[in-house]
């Protein structure tokens, strides 16, 4: 167990104000492995004013330098990316190869993009008679996530300081650790001091310092739906702008004329993925009528194949919630068809991966956010009937089609309401736009649509 000390602020790691500490327990054996100090909103304060305070500077700084100190942060997290997948393994308990792949590998990824796109960008552009110059928002509050902690943590640093923007990180307070190794690789890459700062602590008081202080000109934060409800209010009294990547409850469409195996079965991968700790996890999988036997089976052996395979949730309050949402979809009469609410494992924060059938519209585990290792499927009768479904529910952040042409898989997902659709099983482009239509949230992240929630206009008429 190690206590870290001290929080970024101002290109150097300083005493927190206050003595309290946060935990770091590691999900698979719930053992303590470290501490980190649990920051106040004097810290906040004191973050945020460091941040205004080198906000000029960097503003002023050629676009060209900007991309050049994110290439070098690039590099940085790339040389550290076996420190990187350990970290997230161990405060996370991610298996390793998957925070190998996936926890170090996309961010680096994401990075990389950001350096690029900075270099290149149109940040002054005409119009008729008119110069428009897109020029950094401000001072920007970011509240990152745990589920994936290093990416959500570069999908809003990366545009941010890609924009001219400067920034107050505040992470999740169960996966501290990695943006932590996030700060010191800032300061290596030659950042200059304010422009980026890391307080930790608990999201009641740091992240809501960080959403009400009246020195933050945007708050970009990912997480539940009601939290990013709460800071769209307090942002709204200051009007000030947001973006918000918050809940969803993906629907995966295999249309009749599709590969029904393998949609099926990279559907039960994406719901397991991360241990359905994932946003955009396809949580519902729709198949008609004619094929929902099929379908159910070959869940059901793919699903038991992960057994072991896949990690724990975060923590104990994530857990008894997934287990919660699981007997309450007994207890609506969905079928129970692998797994269950009772723990595999004596030790651990383990849920077993579950799959339901015969689940209907309007049960709750058809409805709300599980996060974790569950999936339902439901049957529709027609297309217009699966859309009903795709579409009937308060959010809209991802999704799937399957189809045995692209077109027609196409003509189905532009009737979707949601942000991003993959379609037969596109893979994940870290370039693409991603957000949510409803309920899942206010803006995008990555590529260009990424960089623009940074970036404010302005015009001079000649």
């Amino acid at each position: 167990m190690k206590a870290h000390e001290g929080i970024y602020i101002d290109g150097a790691w300083r005493p927190a104000a206050g003595q309290d500490v946060i935990e770091v327990v590691n999900p698979v054996d719930e053992q303590v492995i470290g501490t980190v100090p649990a920051g106040t909103a004097l810290d906040v304060d004191t973050a945020v004013r460091a941040a205004r305070a080198a906000l000029p500077g960097w503003a002023a700084t050629p676009p060209a330098e900007r991309a050049a100190r994110l290439a070098a942060l690039r590099d940085v997290l790339e040389a550290r990316k076996d420190e990187i997948a350990e970290t997230v393994t161990a405060e996370l308990g991610s298996p390793l190869p998957f925070s190998q792949a996936v926890h170090a590998a996309v961010p680096i990824a994401v990075a990389a993009s950001y350096a690029d796109l900075a270099a290149v960008h149109p940040f002054e552009e005409k119009a008729g008679t008119s110069t428009v110059f897109l020029e950094p928002i401000g001072v920007v509050g970011a509240i990152t996530p745990w589920n994936y902690p290093l990416h959500q943590v570069v999908a809003k640093v990366a545009p941010a300081l890609a924009a001219g923007c400067t920034v107050v990180l505040k992470p999740a307070e169960d996966t501290p650790l990695v943006a932590r190794l996030f700060a010191e690789a800032v300061h290596s890459a030659g950042v200059p001091a304010g422009v980026f700062n890391l307080v930790t602590g608990p999201g009641p008081v740091a992240g809501q310092a960080l959403a009400e202080h009246p020195g933050v000109d945007l708050v970009s934060f990912t997480g539940s739906t009601a939290v990013g409800k709460r800071i769209g209010a307090v942002a709204g009294g200051a009007l000030k702008k947001v973006a918000l990547e918050l809940g969803g409850k993906s629907a995966n469409v295999i249309l009749p004329s599709a590969d029904l195996a393998r949609a099926v079965n990279v559907g039960v991968a994406n719901v397991m993925s991360n241990s359905g700790q994932t946003c955009s996890a396809w949580t519902r999988m729709l198949v008609h009528r004619d094929r929902y036997d099929e379908a159910v089976e070959l869940a059901a052996a793919a699903a038991a194949k992960y057994g072991d395979r896949i990690g724990p949730l975060v923590n104990a309050a994530q857990r008894a919630r997934v287990r919660g949402y699981i007997d309450q979809g007994v207890a609506e009469g969905a079928r129970l068809v692998v797994g269950g609410s009772e723990p595999p494992r004596e030790r651990g924060y383990y849920v077993s991966p579950t799959v339901f059938a015969d689940v209907t519209p309007e049960m709750t585990i058809a409805q709300e956010e599980i996060f974790g290792p569950v999936l339902s499927i439901l049957r529709y009768t027609d297309e217009d009937d699966a859309l009903r479904i795709a579409n009937g529910t308060v959010y809209g952040l991802a999704g799937a089609v399957w189809a045995a042409g692209d077109a027609e898989a196409v003509a189905f997902a532009r009737r979707m309401e949601t942000g991003q659709v993959d379609i037969n099983g596109g893979r994940f482009n870290p370039v693409a736009p991603f957000g949510g239509y409803k309920q899942s949230g206010v803006g995008r992240e990555l590529g260009t649509h990424g960089l623009a929630e940074y970036l404010q206009t302005k015009s001079l008429q000649f």
